[in-house]
């Protein structure tokens, strides 16, 4: 397949390796990512179920009421990310006169391949995570629905369209759907190369399906 989405370009990789935080947000973000560091090593090396809070706490040299601070859950460790904003950010930023498609091309290919490159042993852990745990994927299942709604509202926004447009909202639960098969896909698969191939394949088979969009 011959692939159509931009590389990774300075805009992305900007917003994912230096956001514009004031000191005291950079230091909550060093602990938030040192807890999901010491818990993914927990995971991949004694299981997700026979980790603990405690556990991660203490290799992340917290007490768990701060843990429980920046993560709800033990299940948030895994299924948040400091990246939808600037997803977001960069979907509102998308010239007018790129189609849905063309827009997740860039918003969401683009920094994938920046996060591959940067954060790839997290990342296939998070996968590996929500192919094999029930409780993630009951979880990640009621995320993909607020996350469909909330792509068709970014996109009515940018647009113009309305927020009650049937339409817009079918086209955001397919490519919401597909991108998420495609993850999974790659995971099951043994997360082998580049989980922006496949996505670029979804986004293709889509592609004519959604020109209107």
């Amino acid at each position: 397949m011959t692939s159509n989405a931009p590389a990774p370009d300075p805009q992305a990789r900007a917003l994912l390796d230096e956001p514009p935080l004031g000191l005291r947000e950079r230091k909550k973000r060093r602990t938030r990512e040192a807890i999901r560091r010491e818990a993914y090593r927990l995971f991949r090396e004694q299981g997700y179920d026979a980790t603990t809070i405690e556990q991660i706490a203490e290799a992340a040299e917290v007490s768990p009421s701060t843990f429980f601070r920046y993560f709800p859950t033990k299940e948030d460790v895994v299924l948040t990310d400091e990246y939808d904003p600037v997803i977001e950010r960069l979907i509102r930023e998308s010239p007018a006169d790129r189609t849905f498609i063309e827009t997740l091309r860039s918003a969401v290919i683009g920094p994938l391949k920046v996060l591959m490159e940067t954060e790839r042993e997290e990342m296939v852990t998070r996968m590996q995570l929500l192919v094999s745990v029930p409780a993630l994927q009951a979880r990640s299942a009621q995320q993909q629905t607020e996350g469909w709604r909330l792509l068709a509202d970014l996109y009515a926004e940018r647009t113009g369209r309305s927020r009650a447009d049937r339409h817009l909202r079918y086209a955001a639960a397919a490519v919401g759907g597909a991108l998420n098969e495609a993850m999974l896909a790659w995971a099951e698969a043994g997360c082998v190369g580049s989980p922006s191939e496949v996505m670029e394949d979804a986004l293709d088979f889509l592609e004519s399906a959604l020109s209107g969009y």
